[in-house]
C-alpha cells in the first residue's frame, strides 16, 4: 500500500487554512470602514458615556437591517440617513461582521 505524500497533507492543510483566512480579510475590510464609525460610536463600535447605541457585539443581522433603514429613510436619523448612503451593501456587511465580532 502506498502512503500518501506530504505535499498531500500539505496542501490539504492549506486549503483548510482558506475560510481562516477569508474571514480574517472581511473583519479587517470592515475594520477599516469602521474607523468612520469611531468618532460617533467609539474605537471598534464600543461607546462610551454617550445615548448613541454601542456596535460593538450587535447582532450582525440586526446591524445590517438598521443600515438599510438608514439608507431608506424608513428609520429616522439625524446623521445616520446621511452617512448610510454612503455604503453599497457589500461594505454594510463587512461593517457589520466587524462589528459583531467585538466584544460588547
Amino acid at each position: 500500500m502506498r502512503r500518501p505524500s506530504l505535499s498531500i497533507f500539505a496542501a490539504l492543510a492549506a486549503l483548510a487554512a482558506v475560510p481562516a483566512a477569508a474571514a480574517d480579510n472581511t473583519l479587517i475590510a470592515g475594520q477599516r470602514l469602521a474607523a468612520n464609525c469611531a468618532a460617533c460610536h467609539g474605537t471598534n463600535g464600543a461607546t462610551v458615556g454617550a445615548s448613541l447605541t454601542p456596535l460593538a457585539g450587535m447582532n450582525r443581522d440586526t446591524l445590517v437591517a438598521s443600515m438599510q433603514a438608514f439608507r431608506s429613510g424608513a428609520r429616522p436619523a439625524t446623521i445616520m440617513h446621511q452617512i448610510s448612503k454612503g455604503y453599497t451593501d457589500e461594505q454594510i456587511q463587512l461593517l457589520a461582521a466587524f462589528f459583531a465580532a467585538q466584544k460588547k
